[in-house]
């Protein structure tokens, strides 16, 4: 069996460098997409766990409740990449609610069933409209069409979390005004 508490670590790790890097504000919206099967080093979709999703849960929330990130919950391509949400941040940003709650082993997959049960009162969203500011995608779940363009890569010291590759990205402005033009720094 994984080391839950290793996997634990290793979730709030990796969210707190993407954080570091992303520079999210309190109220940003954070995206996770987690194959619960690879992280014990399975293909997605074979070896649903609910105690790995926990762990991997419990590391990114307390990262992003410190900080006061909210965050969306992506579920697996049997409900077409839906997201778990708060349903303050599903008002908050002006996302339409759907009719569905996930599940481990059917449709909905570990991670989003969990946030599914830990949140206060969860709903779900067919799409965030790209207004994440940032997210983690373990075990090549794709993400990306979460993030507010322009999407950037960002490289963090954990690699995997469990056997599951570990895949962060943010946002940032996209660059307008061609070469004359100067741009801020801390932007970029």
């Amino acid at each position: 069996m994984a080391d839950l508490k290793e996997i634990e670590e290793q979730s709030a790790q990796a969210v707190s460098e993407l954080l570091e890097v992303s520079r999210l504000e309190e109220g940003d919206l954070f995206v996770v997409g987690c194959s619960s099967s690879e992280v014990l080093g399975e293909k997605i979709g074979t070896h649903t766990s609910l105690e790995v999703a926990e762990a991997v849960y419990r590391g990114i929330t307390r990262v992003l409740k410190m900080r006061g990130i909210r965050l969306a919950a992506q579920c697996c391509e049997h409900l077409n990449r839906a997201l778990v949400v708060e349903r303050e941040t599903c008002r908050a940003f002006s996302l339409e609610q759907v009719n569905a709650i996930p599940q481990p082993d059917h449709a909905g997959g570990a991670f989003a069933t969990t946030a599914w049960k830990q949140m206060k009162d969860p709903v779900l969203v067919e799409s965030l409209e790209q207004k994440a500011s940032a997210g983690i995608d373990i075990g090549q779940t794709l993400i990306g069409m979460h993030i507010h363009p322009v999407v950037v890569p960002v490289r963090v010291g954990i690699r995997k979390i469990g056997e599951a590759v570990v895949t962060c990205a943010r946002r940032r402005p996209k660059y307008v005004g061609g070469q004359r033009a100067i741009y801020d720094e801390r932007l970029m």
